[in-house]
This record gives structure tokens, sequence and C-alpha cells, in this order.
């Protein structure tokens, strides 16, 4: 029999280390693939068995981290609304950008999304609202808190363009801020009814031509 190499023994003496494998968070993923499941289908015809397949997950695993699919809804709801918050805060507090342009920049990178999506999906918050409002409270007021405080970044956003001078002091960023929220949410509605882009290329056109324009 040929000796072992010394070196090969030397490690023989070596300690071995493992790496740990990552720990799945089983909650997150449910609610991840919840989300987009109900972005396409809306709440009501998304049943749980539908997600936990997709997870690869078995039933009893859902009841351990939501009480029920409501509870779960709401899981859905704010996971979107923080990454969408996240998405306002990158547009509306860039400070290399004009406040105006800001608001711009976001409006037409949603236009952007909404056509890679070929007018399918809209806002989630939106599609709820419509789904779910008139039938279910805790919902209802959840996606209200979600549109006022959205109102509110749009709101700050314009009290920044009226002291850079770009939006006359006279107008109430509040009402502005509601009048820009509504007629978006509303373009984004009839694009999806349309499959088409152009309410939204609408609603950017004439908001910064006439409504945008004619205060600076």
């Amino acid at each position: 029999m040929m000796p072992f190499p010394g070196d090969f023994l030397d490690r023989l003496d070596c300690p071995v280390y493992f790496m740990p494998m990552a720990k799945r968070d089983t909650r997150s993923e449910i609610v991840k693939i919840g989300t987009d499941l109900i972005s396409r289908n809306g709440y009501n015809a998304t049943g749980i068995d539908a997600v936990l397949r997709e997870a690869g997950i078995p039933k009893g695993s859902f009841y351990h981290y939501f009480k029920s699919k409501e509870e779960f809804g709401l899981a859905v709801i704010d996971h979107f609304a923080e990454r969408y918050d996240q998405r306002l805060e990158t547009f509306l507090a860039d400070e290399e950008v004009t406040p105006l342009n800001r608001i711009r920049n976001y409006l037409e990178s949603g236009l952007v999304r909404l056509e890679q999506n070929l007018c399918t999906r809209g806002c989630l918050v939106g599609n709820l609202g419509q789904e779910l409002a008139d039938s279910n409270e805790r919902f209802r007021s959840r996606l209200d808190q979600i549109f006022t405080s959205w109102k509110e970044r749009f709101a700050a956003c314009l009290v920044e363009a009226q002291a850079a001078g770009e939006l006359s002091g006279e107008v109430d960023p509040q009402v502005l801020a509601c009048f820009i929220l509504s007629g978006w949410e509303g373009a984004i509605l009839r694009a999806k009814v349309m499959k088409s882009p152009q309410p939204i290329r609408g609603f950017i056109q004439i908001l910064f031509e006439t409504v945008l324009r004619s205060q600076q």
C-alpha cells in the first residue's frame, strides 16, 4: 500500500467548518406568493390552496402563521404597501431632481411598468379597494390609511415645489395631492379596462400641460 502524503495527514488534523444552511422564511414566502397571485387574480378568486401549492408548503403551515385568510390578506396589503412606499421614497425624495419633475418621473415610471405588464395588474391597493371596500371594514380602513400616506408624500413634494418657486403658493398642496392621486388611480383602472396605456399617457400630459403648468 502506498503511504499517504504528509500534507494529506496534516489536513486530517485540521478542523472542518460547515456553512450553516440559510433558514427558510416561510411566512415571507407565503406573503410574497400571495401578493403575486392576488395582484393577478384578486383576493376572492385566490384560494389558500393555490398559494400553498405554489409555495410547496403544507396547509397546516399556513394556519401556523395566519389565523385566517383575512389576516393573510392584510399581511399581503402591508407587504405591498411597504415595497411601494420605498418606491415613492426613491422618486419623490430625490433631491437631485426638482420637485415637479420628481412627480413626473414617478408617473412615467409607472407608465413603463404598466406597459411591461400589458395593462393587466394595475395597483394592488386600488384593485383591492374596488373589490373589498364595500364588504370588509378592516380591509377598507387599511387601504384608506395607505392611500392617505401616499397622498401625504405627494403633498410634501408639492410643498417643496412651492418653496422652489415651481408652484404657486395659493394652491392647497393637500387638495392638489388628492387630485393627483385620484386621477392616477383612475387612469390605471381605465388602462386595465381598455388594455391600453393611453389613459395614463393622457393623464400625465394634461396634468403637466394644464394643472401644474398653470401654477408655475
